[in-house]
């Protein structure tokens, strides 16, 4: 039978390969320089593009969407030619998706430092980027599936499966979380105000982790790890399962990052239902990666690669772990808003999506340029480099949230807090550089791999156009005897995608759709009305300097936190609040009851020099908020959006709000004059006090 000659071109794979490792140092020095700027508040330089509220969704974004989105895409050129017998559908389509995915990131991250951030988790990047990383995800989506359509090989392998899944959740995902209206050119509010915005971030939030940091990668993992070591998978029929049920479970986990929250209670226990029940195919996937490795334990001791991949299949498998375990409220008590929370991420960030990375980097590369790797010694020292940091990282994080949790806790014999809130941060202080110090580890082997991959790609000649050859699909070997179901369905690419969304899109219809129709589900409060247009302002500033990155705004119904913080948070608080300000960490004490706690002369000189307020805080300085006149030309536009998301701002309100806002500026002005502070009423600083001091004073007015 004639065989059809073909070629794979591997430009894209080493193209995306080299935007992997270029993105992943950069990503992850913001990181190591955003650590030890918790620990060390100097190294903000009073420069406001780089403080840690900028800088630490410009990591985040940049490790997540360079680093991890990059070694998909290489994953992805790379092995689905190869699974499918063809090439790419399209070098132009890919083109287009390998420098817009660049220039999306590049951009991502010179708006972040510049303020324009919608502050949503993960999905912090404007309005006019989230229409760009839409176009592009379509482009990639349209070569991979035509890619499909055109294949030579019947069948569709497992690793095509996560990828298609990933693909398609991904896009739905992030279509339904940035409905925002647009304000101006680079600002937006969410289309969903408080409860409702806080379950759909957290529906995406956590997804994003599901099906763009594990799915995908478990592709990467079906592939890459049975060819590393050249064993088949363990299982077939395990990786059915696994595929089916985790895409369909992980979906409905998102509100166990709200419990004990203003989220009504059976969404808090619906997340925590699935994410049990996740555990079990988590861990089938896990066990299906290292089953694979039957019979190359010798070998496993011997390659670094494999080294990687099991270790990282490890991390995968103790974070699945940890993750349900988190959904517990009794765990969750201790782990929200607390460092316990970072280290479980890293632990998938770093271990996981890291060290996979790492491995297919190791074993790609060579064969990209036709020749060995130059040092397996030194990519055995990464190993071991990596491995330390990754524990160095992880284990202060621990011991700093259990240290934080008990003193936060602790009651005198009296019934009073025995510790203040600045107590806890500096006593987490030295876990904090202990962090720093494993992060820069960590990226030290980094540069290691780095400089041993160029010395391998130097040794050898880069295969640009590699040929291969293989019957046509019509001609191909067609199965007899005994099949199973699923064996249809891996023939029928279209199908596989439609069964797909509609299993992921479950999870979001039964938990998002009640929220949004039952309004009993959100109870009103007559005393909360809209934000005033100068703190409307300041509430935009505060989003601007990322203040949500370290202080929370949801007081959870616990003793310790009603006595240390006020009256926990009631959902009818938040109705106007487009986005919502939760808050995920606390490095700072909760705000949601800082209103009228403190003089306006408090907050002017705290911002100026926090250790003058707070000694010991490591609160960065906000000079700037002194220096620039607050932008009154928007505010027209924020109260007009506002009022089309429900705000009951009075007709034509607009015309006059800049009046009121000069008129609560200057009481501001006049309030700070008479504490021997002199300064414009239009500076930024003024509209951030105005916002500060609104906090929770609704909820007093209600008494």
């Amino acid at each position: 039978m004639e065989l059809e000659k073909f070629y794979y071109d591997n430009k894209l794979s080493k193209n995306f390969a080299v935007a992997t490792l270029f993105w992943g140092i950069i990503g992850m020095m913001a990181g190591v320089f955003a650590a030890f700027q918790l620990a060390f508040p100097a190294l903000n330089l009073d420069t406001a593009y780089i403080t840690f509220g900028r800088l630490r969704p410009v990591h985040t974004t940049a490790v997540v969407f360079a680093f991890v989105g990059n070694g998909i895409f290489t994953a992805v050129y790379y092995a689905i030619p190869r699974l499918l017998k063809t090439k790419m559908y399209s070098d132009v389509l890919g083109k287009i998706h390998f420098w817009g995915w660049q220039l999306i990131i590049l951009t991502g991250a010179i708006t972040l430092m510049l303020g324009y951030t919608t502050t949503k988790e993960y999905a912090e990047l404007e309005w006019p980027l989230d229409i760009a990383i839409t176009v592009i995800w379509v482009v990639f989506g349209i070569n991979m599936f035509m890619t499909i359509l055109k294949r030579r090989e019947r069948h569709l392998y497992v690793a095509i499966w996560f990828f298609l899944a990933s693909w398609v959740t991904v896009a739905m995902l992030h279509i339904v979380n940035s409905f925002e209206i647009p304000v101006s050119f680079f600002k937006s509010y969410s289309m969903y105000a408080g409860v409702q915005d806080a379950l759909v971030e957290w529906w995406y939030g956590h997804n994003a982790v599901a099906f763009f940091l594990t799915t995908p990668y478990l592709g990467l993992m079906y592939y890459f790890v049975p060819k590393a070591a050249n064993r088949p998978v363990y299982s077939y029929r395990l990786s059915i399962i696994h595929f089916w049920s985790i895409i369909f479970l992980y979906i409905w986990a998102g509100p166990h990052h709200l419990l004990y929250t203003a989220l009504p209670q059976w969404a808090q226990t619906l997340g925590t239902v699935f994410s049990i029940m996740l555990l079990l195919p988590s861990w089938g996937g896990m066990l299906n990666g290292l089953f694979t490795l039957r019979g190359a334990w010798d070998k496993v001791r011997e390659d670094p690669i494999l080294k990687f991949f099991v270790v990282g299949i490890t991390c995968y498998g103790m974070a699945t772990f940890e993750g349900p375990m988190l959904s517990l409220k009794n765990v969750n008590a201790i782990s929200h808003y607390s460092d316990w929370t970072i280290a479980h991420v890293h632990i998938g960030a770093l271990g996981w999506n890291g060290f996979l990375t790492f491995g297919m980097l190791y074993w790609l590369i060579p064969r990209l340029y036709n020749t060995q790797l130059a040092s397996k010694k030194l990519a055995s020292t990464h190993f071991i480099i990596a491995t330390l940091g990754m524990l160095l990282y992880a284990i202060p994080m621990y011991w700093a949230a259990f240290r934080s949790y008990f003193m936060m806790k602790a009651f005198t014999p009296e019934g009073q807090l025995q510790y203040q809130f600045i107590d806890v941060v500096q006593s987490t202080v030295p876990f904090y550089i202990m962090r720093g110090v494993g992060g820069s580890l960590y990226l030290f082997g980094v540069f290691l791999m780095a400089y041993n991959l160029v010395k391998t790609a130097r040794k050898g000649t880069f295969v640009e156009r590699e040929e291969a050859e293989a019957m046509p699909l019509a001609k191909r070997y067609t199965q007899t005897g005994r099949k199973i179901w699923h064996s249809i369905i891996e023939r029928k690419p279209v199908l596989m995608l439609v069964m797909s969304f509609f299993v992921v899109s479950l999870g979001g219809l039964f938990e998002i759709i009640p929220t949004f129709l039952v309004n009993t589900n959100i109870p009103t409060i007559a005393s909360v009305k809209p934000y005033t247009p100068l703190e409307l302002q300041g509430r935009d500033i505060y989003i601007r300097e990322g203040c949500v990155n370290c202080h929370s705004q949801m007081i959870r119904p616990f003793r310790h936190e009603v006595m240390r913080f006020g009256e926990y948070s009631k959902a009818g608080e938040f109705v106007y609040d487009h986005p919502f300000l939760w808050g995920s960490k606390r490095t700072g004490p909760d705000l949601a009851r800082i209103g009228g706690k403190y003089p306006d002369s408090w907050h002017f000189n705290h911002m100026y020099e926090p250790t003058s307020m707070a000694p010991g805080s490591v609160m960065p300085r906000y000079p700037w908020l002194f220096e620039k006149d607050l932008d009154i030309s928007t505010t027209i536009s924020k109260i007009h959006a506002m009022r089309n998301l429900g705000v009951p701002y009075a007709e034509g309100y607009e015309a006059k709000a800049n009046k009121d806002l000069e008129k609560q500026a200057k009481k501001i002005a006049r309030s700070l004059k008479n504490d021997k502070i002199d300064v414009s009423y239009k500076k930024e600083i003024i509209a951030l006090i105005a916002y500060l001091q609104r906090l929770g004073t609704d909820i007093k007015a209600d008494k």
